[in-house]
């Protein structure tokens, strides 16, 4: 069996200019995990008590999330999201417009920005 390798995608979530979580794509290692994209694990990682700031948070991740990070981002409410690089295998975005009507809503309410660092971040993907 090949030796699988994460793809080098990280998130971070800021609030008031501050780190507050980061994550790291952590799919393959250190255990075959599918739900660990970088998006989960900072979500993951952010105080419970800082929550219900969550629309000043920013998250800023490498890639364009896909459709499960997509839908933690939004359930969380976090305000914005800024992507390095589009993702055509596997990002969200060709599903706006077409989600169930409460994801569309807390979708309107989120700032989406990108991509915004495609030259540096789409040789990640490789």
């Amino acid at each position: 069996m090949l030796k699988k390798q994460n793809l080098p995608i990280g998130a971070v979530i800021t609030l008031d200019s501050k780190v507050i979580a980061k994550g790291k794509n952590s799919i393959w290692t250190p255990k075959y995990r599918p739900s660990r994209h970088a998006e989960i694990n900072a979500i993951d990682k952010v105080p419970s008590d800082l929550w219900h700031r969550a629309s000043n948070m920013t998250l800023y991740t490498t890639l364009e999330p896909c459709v499960m990070c997509t839908g933690a981002i939004l359930i969380h409410r976090i305000g914005r999201i800024v992507f390095g690089s589009n993702d055509a295998y596997g990002g969200a975005g060709c599903v706006f417009g077409h989600m169930p009507a409460t994801f569309e809503r807390l979708r309107a309410s989120t700032i989406w920005v990108g991509p915004v660092l495609p030259e540096k971040c789409d040789e990640l993907k490789k």
